[in-house]
């Protein structure tokens, strides 16, 4: 029987909170580890718990969640991060993916958008909205101050980046080109170095963005 992903839900309104632990418990494919009423609190209950997945507002006391998801991520670069957030306006967005989320989602979505996210980002897939999605292949598309690198992709770096476009998780990339998961992820660190990237969110869009992958191809949410 396959372990139920483990989920910290880091929002400041007690009764947003509350309703999302009970929406979630209804699901038996989660467990709810912890509960986070502010920043401080969510990077702290994140190294304690080690939770799979760590639902992030963006709008909470002491330390907003751009901030936390940078610090969690800094002392777990392997977190899975979710934005639950009422916010599409550029200024959050961009930060918040730059951060190391994995995955951003209005609240205004559907109970089946949010499980649905859930799992994906438990598997190491970026989950976007459609409508974020764009705002992210529109940033791409303005050209860098400087160029990407000057180091090109590798044919097996490209595989792995095309794999990540499509949602597989390191394990999964592994089993398709035949290597162990220990390569993949040396593959990944190397891509996202090259490509002055800060997760696998941005490099399933920068594929995208370089014809690499299509649009039907790229994991979102939605």
């Amino acid at each position: 029987m396959t372990s139920p992903i483990r989920v910290l839900i880091c929002e400041d309104h007690a009764i947003v909170r509350k309703g999302i632990r009970a929406l979630l418990m209804t699901e038996p494919s989660f467990k709810i580890v912890g509960e986070a009423g502010n920043g401080t609190e969510a990077v702290t209950q994140a190294a304690a718990l080690k939770p799979d997945v760590i639902l992030m507002d963006l709008v909470m006391p002491e330390l907003d969640g751009i901030e936390a998801t940078r610090q969690i991520t800094a002392q777990r670069p392997d977190a899975h991060i979710l934005v639950l957030t009422s916010f599409a306006a550029d200024d959050k967005v961009f930060p918040a993916i730059k951060a190391g989320a994995l995955g951003y989602l209005l609240k205004d979505s559907s109970p089946d958008e949010l499980v649905r996210a859930i799992h994906q980002v438990a598997n190491g897939e970026p989950s976007l909205e459609p409508a974020i999605a764009r705002k992210l292949l529109s940033e791409l598309h303005h050209p860098p101050e400087a160029p990407p690198t000057t180091d090109p992709l590798t044919a097996r770096e490209l595989d792995v980046l095309r794999s990540i476009s499509q949602g597989l998780s390191n394990r999964e990339i592994g089993d398709r080109l035949v290597i162990t998961e220990r390569t993949v992820c040396t593959h990944v660190s190397n891509i996202l170095g090259k490509l002055h990237l800060a997760s696998r969110t941005q490099a399933a869009l920068y594929a995208l963005k370089e014809g690499l992958s299509s649009l039907d191809d790229v994991t979102l949410s939605g």
